[in-house]
C-alpha cells in the first residue's frame, strides 16, 4: 500500500500532499498518511466530505484514506 509521508509539515501541506497522491490512484484504492500536525485530523475529515474520499484515522499520526471519487 502506498504512504504519504507528512511529518512535521503544517496545515494544509498533509492535505495538499493526500491530495495529490490520489491523482495517482484508481477508484477504490487505498493510501496511507503520516502526519503529526494537531489540525490534520479535523482538516481531514472536512476534505473527505468535501471530495466524497473516506477517511479513517489508525492511529495518533496515521489516516487511512480511500479514494472514491
Amino acid at each position: 500500500m502506498k504512504s504519504v509521508n507528512s511529518l512535521g509539515a503544517r496545515c494544509p501541506r498533509p492535505i495538499i500532499d493526500i491530495a495529490r497522491a490520489l491523482k495517482d490512484l484508481q477508484i477504490g484504492d487505498e493510501i496511507t498518511l503520516l502526519a503529526d500536525d494537531p489540525a490534520t485530523w479535523a482538516d481531514l475529515q472536512a476534505w473527505a466530505r468535501m471530495t466524497k474520499n473516506i477517511a479513517i484515522k489508525v492511529k495518533t499520526c496515521e489516516f487511512l484514506i480511500t479514494k472514491r471519487s
